[in-house]
């Protein structure tokens, strides 16, 4: 097979990706004369409401809303294996093409039928035989809220996606990119950061309001 190549950075500097251990399976269709026939194959790129620990060397919990994919439903996306754009496994494009994506309770379903080619075939073994089992998919995102309490994980909830790229079978799901929601974590804990000035102004403030208190309860005890 040919060198596994990451295009996603190339389309675009905020681009992420993310795995969920959820089961990618065969459907054989009634159909089928022999093994060597064309399946469907359907996983789940991604879950509702799943709370996922992201990173390595820093992390965070992220979880996304049920709603998030409704904008990117009709995106141009492909299905790739392990997101390698040389194996392309199906394609839909304003919802039509060889690639059904749809949402449900659980979450984003992809489906696609095994197409004419060596590499379809042989993933399609792979997953049959249970030594593919994970899946994938590559985003933007739109809308996000950050969440920190000290002492605990910072959350990321996302609320939209504003693209989709592409949904995958993988072999080893890695968080490889995890720096874009790092650069957003950054963002978040620098916005939210107390500004010296008014942290100065504040505590002028109080200690005002402390000596006129103060004031108050000398007068009380000299009448």
């Amino acid at each position: 097979m040919m060198e596994s190549k990451d295009y996603i950075q190339k389309i675009s500097e905020t681009a992420e990706r993310r795995f969920f251990s959820s089961e990618v399976r065969t459907i054989k269709k009634e159909e089928r004369t022999d093994e060597n026939s064309a399946a469907i194959i359907e996983g789940y790129a991604a879950k509702f409401n799943s709370d996922t620990v992201i990173g390595y060397y820093y992390q965070f919990r992220e979880k996304i809303r049920k709603g998030a994919f409704d904008d990117v439903l009709k995106d141009d996306v492909r299905c790739l294996f392990n997101h390698n754009p040389n194996y392309v496994l199906a394609r839909c494009f304003e919802g039509k093409g060889t690639l059904t994506l749809s949402v449900d309770k659980v979450g984003l379903k992809y489906s696609y039928e095994t197409p004419d080619r060596q590499y379809a075939r042989d993933l399609q073994n792979a997953i049959e035989l249970g030594d593919i089992s994970q899946s994938s998919f590559a985003f933007d995102i739109e809308e996000e809220i950050w969440t920190e309490v000290d002492g605990e994980m910072a959350v990321r909830e996302i609320v939209k996606f504003k693209r989709l790229y592409d949904v995958s079978p993988v072999t080893y799901p890695a968080y490889a990119d995890t720096e874009v929601a790092k650069r957003s974590l950054d963002a978040f804990k620098e916005k939210v950061k107390p500004n010296p000035v008014q942290e100065e102004t504040r505590a002028d403030n109080n200690k005002e309001l402390n000596a006129f208190d103060a004031q108050i309860i000398i007068n009380s005890n000299l009448d």
